[in-house]
């Protein structure tokens, strides 16, 4: 705890970061688009760059059934936790009834890999609460998708949902933002009605999975415009990124005043990404961790999707030197998957020359819509606060290290936005 209390008496932020070594070795399943292995890339460089020096190193304790169920059913906690390769046969009917299958497929491993994922990004939160940490880092988490009761877009636990109602334990307002390219919706969903939590997510839509994310979806009951919605078209480039995402996220600060942040970075909306269709750099998409941190308000930092897994680590290792505020070099430090990053061994690379079809007139449109609905926000709303539940336990430092009743497939509403050159070839880093 020495860095942290150095940390707070500089006046620099306090700033943890979640890893557990074994998150790289679980498997979606040959093919799949999904590699937790990604997190282990971008663990490497973080070493590697000497950037984990700067930081409160944390092994997660693992989620329990207790914890996911703070949000989660039971009965498909439990579903999770008992289903294996060997007994799924029998269980077709249950399968079908909680969404696994090849989107989110039953792997070796499933139900530990939620619990270590989910266990990072509610320690983190409790962290936060518990005013030992003023941003916490966990890339294993971000999974936006998870439905109370079923999986959905290779996310099965809302580790999301979970971090949140852990903050409210405390927090009388937290804001999420979500810049992966696809809805947040599971986030959405779980706090629709309510006025404690305001969402905000920047994603492609039409024809595109989830399907939902409408800038007309603005919540209901309490919760009316507590759900902020900017639907954006292929190709979208750093600088029309930044003239919505930085006004749009000035205006709600100064309007809903949150006590915390939960920032989701699902680098899936870098350009090339293999299922993504937009054109920011890992400059432009760290832009907006830069802009989220210069509110000076605790923050919650997120994974989510990224399926270019070398371009994942690159990106979410240059978030994390944005975070501590330091300066990195574009040639990449030798690791274990130097190869991954060949020919160029270079952390940032160009964007493509796709055409943006986000034009400036129309992101206007939109723009004004959001700001209608915002102002129609009680500024700062007073809440009366519940009885809070008890906190989660923080961990010790670990020096170690379009038919909305069709269900649409993820890998299949993103299919067409794969590259050619980039899908299952085999090469490392894809």
């Amino acid at each position: 705890m020495a860095k942290a209390s150095q940390a707070a008496s500089s006046g620099r932020p306090r700033i943890d970061y979640f890893y557990d070594a074994q998150i790289g070795n679980f498997n979606y399943g040959e093919g799949h688009p999904m590699r937790p292995h990604r997190v282990r890339l971008t663990h490497q460089l973080v070493v590697n760059y000497g950037l984990y020096k700067h930081l409160n190193v944390f092994r997660p304790k693992l989620a329990t059934r207790a914890d996911m169920t703070a949000f989660h059913s039971d009965e498909y906690i439990r579903f999770l936790q008992e289903i294996t390769q060997d007994n799924m046969q029998e269980a077709l009917s249950h399968l079908e009834r909680f969404n696994l299958g090849a989107d989110c497929p039953v792997f070796d491993g499933l139900y530990e890999y939620c619990q270590t994922y989910t266990g990072g990004s509610i320690s983190g939160a409790a962290r936060i609460n518990q005013g030992c940490s003023d941003i916490v880092l966990n890339w294993s988490g971000g999974l936006h998708h998870a439905k109370k009761g079923e999986a959905s877009g290779f996310c099965y636990v809302n580790d999301i949902v979970l971090a949140i109602l852990e903050l409210l334990k405390v927090h009388v307002r937290v804001l999420y933002i979500d810049i992966d390219i696809h809805h947040g919706d599971g986030v959405e969903e779980a706090f629709y009605t309510t006025d404690r939590v305001l969402t905000v997510s920047f994603h492609k839509f039409g024809e595109y999975f989830p399907g939902t994310g409408d800038v007309k979806d603005v919540g209901a009951n309490a919760g009316k415009y507590y759900s902020v919605n900017f639907p954006l078209k292929d190709g979208i480039d750093d600088a029309s990124y930044a003239s919505i995402f930085k006004p749009v996220i000035g205006q709600i600060m100064q309007m809903y005043q949150p006590g915390a942040i939960v920032l989701q970075c699902g680098a899936d909306s870098l350009c090339g990404d293999r299922l993504g269709c937009f054109n920011l750099t890992i400059r432009g998409h760290a832009e907006c961790v830069r802009f989220v941190l210069q509110q000076k308000v605790p923050t919650l930092i997120l994974g989510g999707g990224g399926y270019t897994i070398r371009n994942v680590s690159r990106c979410w290792t240059y978030e994390s030197a944005v975070v501590l505020n330091e300066e990195i070099s574009d040639d990449l430090p030798y690791n274990d998957y130097y190869e991954y990053y060949g020919p160029d061994y270079k952390l940032h690379y160009a964007p493509s020359g796709m055409e943006n079809l986000n034009i400036p007139e129309n992101l206007e449109k939109i723009k004004s819509k959001v700001f209608e609905h915002l102002r129609q926000l009680q500024p700062a709303p007073n809440v009366t606060m519940p009885a809070a539940p008890p906190p989660a336990a923080a961990d010790e430092e670990d020096e170690d290290e379009d038919d909305p009743d069709v269900r649409v497939s993820q890998r299949g509403g993103d299919e067409r936005q794969e590259h050619g050159a980039e899908f299952y070839s085999g090469r490392p880093g894809e």
